[in-house]
Formats: C-alpha cells, sequence, structure tokens
C-alpha cells in the first residue's frame, strides 16, 4: 500500500496518465463525481473554490463514477463536455472510476483507509464524498456529499496557511 498520496498514478479525463506527484506541495480537493445526481450543481461550487484558491497552490481533483444510481452513464468525452458546458469546470477531471468494490481505484481505497466515514467505514456512500488532503500529501478531512463546497473555505484557508 502506498504511503502517500504522491505514490499514485491517475488519468485524465482526456486518457492521459497524471502522476499525483504533479500536485506535491498544493493542497487538494479530491471529489467523486456524477452529472445525473441531485449533488451535481456542486460543480459551480467545486469550480469557484478552484477559481478562488488555485493561485495559492489550490485543486480541485474530480473523478466521475457511476457506481451510484446509473448517475454517470457517459463516456469521459460526454463527462467532460457536460461538466465544461453546464458549470465552466476548469479544474481537473479525471476518467471514469469506480470508487469501491474489487475494482475501486487504488487511489480511492488508499483514501478511504486514510479517512474512514461514519462508524470508520471505508466506503464512499454517495457520489461528491470529498477529501480535504494537505500541502504534505496527508489526507485532512472527508466530506459527506451533502457538505456544499463554500462550507469547506475555512479548512481549505487553513490548510492553504
Amino acid at each position: 500500500m502506498a504511503g502517500s498520496i504522491y505514490d499514485f498514478e491517475v488519468r485524465q479525463i482526456d486518457g492521459q496518465q497524471v502522476p499525483l506527484e504533479r500536485f506535491k506541495g498544493q493542497v487538494l480537493l479530491i471529489v467523486n463525481t456524477a452529472s445525473q445526481c441531485g449533488f451535481t450543481p456542486q460543480f459551480g461550487g467545486l469550480e469557484d473554490l478552484y477559481e478562488r484558491y488555485r493561485e495559492r497552490g489550490f485543486a480541485v481533483l474530480g473523478f466521475p463514477s457511476n457506481q451510484f444510481g446509473n448517475q454517470d452513464p457517459g463516456s469521459n468525452e460526454e463527462i467532460g463536455a457536460f461538466c465544461q458546458k453546464n458549470y465552466g469546470v476548469s479544474f481537473p477531471m479525471m476518467a471514469k472510476i469506480e470508487v469501491n468494490g474489487p475494482g475501486a481505484e487504488p487511489l480511492y481505497r488508499w483514501l478511504t483507509k486514510e479517512k474512514p466515514g461514519l462508524l470508520g467505514s471505508t466506503a464512499i456512500k454517495w457520489n461528491f464524498t470529498k477529501f480535504l488532503v494537505g500541502r504534505d500529501g496527508e489526507v485532512i478531512r472527508r466530506y459527506a456529499p451533502m457538505e456544499t463546497p463554500a462550507t469547506l473555505k475555512r479548512d481549505i484557508e487553513a490548510a492553504l496557511g
């Protein structure tokens, strides 16, 4: 098992491999997303956070997943176009992944072990679960899907220093 978030490599929505080491020293908000979910409007709030803090070393990484209620059935191209057209998403979007089960993306297996949910559960419960990662690559906090991006500002500002 990896020791740090920087030990992982993920695939961008355009198919390019991205070593997370590229984000070393930044504060990251990692979110599993969906295009047809009640929480989908959070894309707007996530983009607002990215615009507000990116100059200070902050990035949002979106990971589409179709594991909850078949709410992101589209291709990577369709998902990318949807996010751009409807929410002006400019933060990095990754290729569609699984966040739970035997096919779970290794990064997500690591995140859920580092910061389990309620009662120690490692499962992701729904779309838009969020993980805040500090500049040191350590997971600071896990947020439930209903916690809106705007409510994370204080924690992000503290992590940015």
